[in-house]
């Protein structure tokens, strides 16, 4: 423990001369961190994705820096220091924790985050509603998931999951409807509450939307560039080539998996 706590006091003493002497980190603002800050989850997520301990251990260190930098920023403005964002931490964690620091009794996981739920609404200056407490600017498949978890977190959920897939197909039907009409704009409507309950449909079967979509980016980009590398090699234009051609190529692609 102490050799933890060793390498945290380096860091904010590395962080306290970077902000005094560095003349890019002395211009730094919470404003000009931000998009950075986005940059570097992504990153974490991609090396999540990936796998890799080494890049996980990398993109951990990334992210933070810029949350030891965000703290620097508010002690400099009087507004907070690194300890009061652990202490609130702590706080947080042991009162949201009663099944583990109090003697309230949880049965599974769920438990635990509708639990969770409940007590984030009776905290002072928490989120006042079930779903104040989802960002605005999240992705739209991540916030659905978001929306449809916390919704959960309160008893608002199917009963049965199966019967989520009468849900998916009245909506695959109502997208058909309005597209024989040819109204654009209910057509992106339909098509939204229909990728609502797909991705409802996710999560009642304990499968990560966003997880399972960018596997299949990765995926589509894999077997794409084999397909694009092996006709550049042929000397071929994949535009002079037939959708049978192509799907020939793809065929092998899938079978080098």
């Amino acid at each position: 423990m102490q050799k933890k706590l060793t390498a945290f006091e380096e860091l904010l003493n590395i962080m306290d001369e970077l902000r005094e002497k560095c003349p890019w980190d002395k211009e730094q603002t919470n404003e000009t961190l931000r998009t950075l800050t986005i940059e570097e989850t992504y990153e974490l997520a991609d090396a999540i994705i990936k796998n890799d301990p080494k890049l996980i251990k990398k993109e951990l260190g990334d992210l933070l820096l810029h949350i030891v930098f965000y703290a620097k920023i508010g002690e400099e403005n009087q507004q907070f220091t690194i300890k009061d964002v652990i202490d609130a931490l702590n706080e947080k964690l042991v009162y949201r924790h009663p099944h583990i620091f109090g003697d309230t009794q949880v049965e599974d996981a769920r438990g635990v985050e509708e639990n969770w739920e409940r007590l984030k609404l009776k905290e002072k200056g928490g989120n006042k509603t079930v779903l104040g407490g989802v960002p605005d600017s999240l992705p739209a498949m991540v916030k659905a998931n978001r929306i449809q978890d916390k919704a959960r977190g309160v008893g608002f959920d199917w009963e049965n999951r199966e019967q989520v897939w009468d849900k998916v197909q009245e909506e695959m039907e109502e997208v058909k409807v309005e597209i024989a009409k040819g109204d654009a704009d209910k057509i992106e409507a339909e098509f939204g509450d229909l990728l609502f309950s797909i991705i409802n449909t996710a999560r009642l079967y304990g499968v990560n939307p966003e997880n399972a979509l960018e596997r299949t980016n990765r995926k589509f980009i894999s077997r794409f560039n084999y397909l694009e590398e092996k006709t550049i090699k042929q000397g071929i234009d994949l535009k002079s080539m037939s959708l049978q051609e192509m799907d020939k190529i793809w065929d092998e692609a899938k079978k080098m998996e």
